[in-house]
């Protein structure tokens, strides 16, 4: 039997911040000043710019907005998922109340940490290929599916195909079933929804505060509005805007989402950037007329050879600040102790 390697500790649990519908799906809020101190509602800071626009990364047109992929982009899905697969299969295995057959019990107890975020990344595999089936072959006869709908039907399958849970193929209730899978149907819809869950980037959370002093920002992401809202909260991403792809009725890498964001904020594609660790994204972006920010995360870059295509215009290295020097790089006066302390600005700090 292999070996089973414990996961790094689980990251504190945070309180859970609640969204204004305004800043959702309402008309745009008001942007920052650029040439004066203005109160920023969102950030209770001055919206300082220190520098010269032509000292930007970003020159005219400067962006007014700035989207996000959000998977992987601002939260590490991987870890968060595969902690959680870990977890709760413990939890089965070690059940006294637990009546799982024996060969499902014998193959979730030789499962390791690693394998079980190999599982983790076919989940999440299924995930591209599906998004990328509706992008690029829609079919309007087809209702619309989430990514909600599909999480728990990928992970059903995945679950079945590597032996872990009995094929379920009859519509007895679910609740009377306890056919000695490692988890039952109501487990498996509640192990679906850790999508709404994922925990940000160190520099994700502070990055966004400091973005929202020059610019609006507002998620794009395949992930549906309800799975989006519940990740903002729970992450504390304090995102000016949250838009999905599901509003558009696609999924990225479709022109109707980047079009369809932008029309919807009453700015020109030029007025817009997307912010992404997965340059096929921002190469789709960049085709439909948006300014491009590639920010490098962990394992992410699923395209490698698009490095050399030259459509990036503003690159963020895996050694640097994430999205923090990303606002450097854009205007924005990141002053030094707040760096160093992780604490709120305030109007008296210099640098």
């Amino acid at each position: 039997m292999a070996e089973n390697t414990a996961p790094p500790p689980a990251a504190a649990a945070r309180t859970p911040v609640s969204l204004d519908a305004t800043y959702i799906d309402g008309s745009p809020t008001p942007l920052p000043k650029r040439d004066s101190i203005a109160t920023n509602e969102r950030t209770s800071i001055g919206a300082l710019t220190p520098v010269k626009p032509s000292d930007m990364a970003l020159k005219d047109p400067q962006p007014r907005c700035l989207f996000f992929d959000v998977f992987g982009t601002c939260v590490d899905w991987r870890k968060t998922v595969t902690d959680e697969l870990w977890a709760q299969a413990r939890e089965a295995l070690n059940s006294p109340s637990s009546s799982l057959a024996s060969r499902i019990r014998f193959t979730a107890s030789d499962m390791t940490y690693k394998e079980w975020g190999e599982l983790a990344q076919e989940w999440r595999n299924s995930y591209l290929t599906f998004t990328r089936e509706v992008a690029n072959n829609p079919d309007p006869s087809k209702p619309y599916k989430t990514v909600d709908e599909h999480h728990l039907d990928s992970l059903r399958s995945i679950l079945t195909t590597r032996g872990l849970v009995f094929p379920r193929t009859d519509d007895t209730p679910a609740n009377l079933v306890h056919d000695g899978s490692l988890w039952d149907e109501h487990q498996i819809q509640a192990l679906s929804m850790v999508w709404h869950r994922l925990e940000p980037w160190p520099d994700t959370c502070r990055g966004i505060l400091e973005l929202n002093r020059l610019f609006w920002t507002c998620t794009l992401s395949n992930g549906n509005l309800t799975l989006l809202r519940d990740m903002c909260a729970h992450a504390r991403m304090e995102f000016t805007h949250v838009f999905s792809a599901e509003m558009f009725r696609s999924y990225k890498p479709s022109p109707k989402v980047y079009l369809g964001a932008a029309e919807k904020m009453g700015l020109k594609p030029e007025e817009c950037a997307m912010v992404a660790a997965h340059l096929d994204d921002l190469k789709a972006a960049k085709a439909n007329g948006f300014r491009t920010i590639y920010v490098e995360r962990p394992l992410e870059e699923r395209r490698p050879e698009l490095r050399e295509e030259g459509f990036v215009d503003v690159w963020v290295g895996a050694g640097e600040d994430g999205f923090v020097t990303a606002a450097e790089r854009l205007g924005v006066q990141v002053l030094r102790a707040r760096r160093r302390s992780g604490s709120a600005p305030g109007r008296a700090e210099t640098t």
